[in-house]
């Protein structure tokens, strides 16, 4: 509900692993490694090309949707930097909002920065030719891509799929042209169909100008009549048999209606859930919140995968966190989602809204410096990150090796309340060859403890404290950087002088 406001704010403030060959003994080769190929489903599951369940643990970074028709965030770094960052904070899946605007020829991005060689190899490029260099990077560093048609054009989100100026057969061929762009390159999974239908799109009415399942199946066989090999993402609508919910987080119809699509196994529901920091909505304020939660959620999108219907997608959910409210929307989401360590991959996927910082109503995992980590926020996915996530290749195709590993790591004070603190340390790669794995020591200059850790683990002797990567972020390509955050008590210690060793 109410999204238009949040893209408009969006918008006023201003994805590979490598193609999939078609000789069957580079299938074999491809499909040995985890997380390799297309996916496909089995019941609530997605399975990679070898059979082994997935989890799609990712983040969703925007902007081709909007009259930038770039990502975000490229007048201030380079996109390579972006996603190796992404990369080392256990991000898996790249959520890629676009408009068909960028499928128009000729549509050139904007606000992109060249200076000092930033993107220097989109300079001259077309925002589609800018999306190709973005999935082959994505490839590269072992991502995956879900591409979003969000909007039918840079003006604002819409309630149908096709609009005037856009019709149905536009919003289908865009679709198409893009599955076959992208056809034999698995770096490329998913399409979701359509941002958040909302009132009057219905779910299973009949009418063919407002029923999104019809439009759906007749969008989502026309991709894979093209590229059978993709997963095709159907969100939800705002409104069924008179029950009233988030844009596109309304799946309930799927019980009497659900998609049929003409290839078995691709199909992924997909729902978005809110805060308080985007609208309000009847169970916030429920005297039982948060231990409502779980009943809610079921009712609108989890039965389908407790069902075993199919799998669910979380494709966006997000928040400020700046309530007690929305901080604890997020606790109970998240353990509804399912922690990896007890579930691994027999879980409900994720993309979180969103990497960038000037999503107007949640913010983002970047703070407003399109580089500082927020560590709270970031901790708060840490037990829903993927499972088994391979480090890929961070050095690249071509690294001769045998470069020198060092690491370099900064210490800030976040925030300080005399009674305990919070701060977050950048451990930069200095050295010329990647990171395998890194740790970071420092000694207290009094009696401070750390009470809790997110993105690195601890052990103390003494007064020194020694924190060792997950195993998520220890892989850092020469130049990148990977942060961990933690809780201390007491506040008022000031900062220590840390060290950073490369293992």
């Amino acid at each position: 509900m109410f999204r238009s406001l949040r893209r408009a704010l969006c918008a006023v403030a201003a994805a590979l692993l490598l193609p999939l060959a078609g000789a069957q003994t580079a299938e074999a080769a491809e499909a040995a490694q985890p997380w390799a190929g297309y996916w496909h489903t089995s019941g609530r599951q997605i399975l990679d090309a070898a059979g082994q369940p997935v989890r799609i643990a990712g983040i969703n970074w925007f902007g081709f949707e909007t009259a930038n028709h770039v990502p975000h965030g490229l007048w201030a770094r380079d996109y390579k930097s972006m996603i190796d960052q992404m990369r080392s904070l256990g991000y898996n899946t790249l959520r890629i909002p676009f408009s068909d605007d960028i499928l128009k020829p000729g549509t050139m991005p904007d606000s992109v920065n060249y200076a000092d060689g930033k993107n220097a190899d989109l300079q001259g490029l077309t925002s589609v030719q800018v999306l190709d260099r973005i999935v082959a990077y994505a490839g590269e560093t072992g991502l995956k891509i879900v591409l979003d048609r969000h909007r039918p054009d840079a003006a604002g989100q819409s309630a149908l799929w096709y609009t005037a100026a856009v019709p149905e057969s536009t919003w289908i061929g865009n679709l198409r042209a893009l599955a076959t762009r992208y056809l034999g390159n698995p770096t490329v999974v998913g399409i979701d169909l359509h941002n958040e239908p909302h009132d009057p799109a219905c779910w299973g009415c009949g009418d063919t100008t407002r029923d999104w399942r019809l439009a759906a199946q007749r969008a989502g066989n026309a991709v894979l009549s093209v590229n059978p090999d993709l997963l095709i993402m159907v969100e939800g609508v705002q409104s069924y048999d008179g029950v009233n919910g988030w844009w596109g987080g309304n799946l309930m119809g799927v019980a009497q209606y659900p998609v049929q699509l003409d290839v078995p196994n691709r199909l992924v529901y997909s729902a978005h859930d809110y805060a308080t920091s985007v609208a309000q909505q009847p169970w916030f304020s429920d005297p039982s919140f948060p231990d409502n939660m779980p009943g809610i959620w079921d009712k609108y999108w989890g039965y389908i995968f407790k069902q075993n219907i199919a799998p669910v997608w979380l494709g966006e959910f997000g928040t400020t966190l700046q309530s007690t409210v929305d901080q604890k929307w997020l606790a109970a989401l998240v353990t509804y989602l399912r922690s990896t360590s007890a579930h691994g991959a027999d879980s409900f996927h994720w993309t979180f809204w969103s990497w960038n910082p000037n999503s107007g109503d949640t913010g983002g995992i970047l703070k407003d410096d399109w580089s500082t980590v927020d560590t709270v926020k970031d901790g708060y996915l840490a037990s829903i990150k993927a499972p088994g996530f391979p480090a890929g290749d961070p050095t690249g195709p071509g690294d001769p090796g045998g470069g020198t590993a060092a690491c370099t790591a900064a210490y800030t004070v976040s925030s300080d309340w005399g009674g305990g603190f919070n701060a977050e340390v950048k451990v930069t790669n200095s050295g010329t060859t990647a990171l395998k794995s890194w740790k970071v020591t420092w000694t207290w200059p009094g009696a401070q403890q750390v009470t809790s850790m997110w993105n690195a683990s601890h052990t103390r002797s003494g007064a020194t404290v020694t924190a060792v990567n997950a195993a998520h972020n220890g892989a850092i390509t020469a130049g990148g950087s990977a942060s961990f955050g933690f809780g201390g008590a007491p506040g008022g210690g000031g900062v220590p002088s840390v060290t950073c060793t490369a293992t």
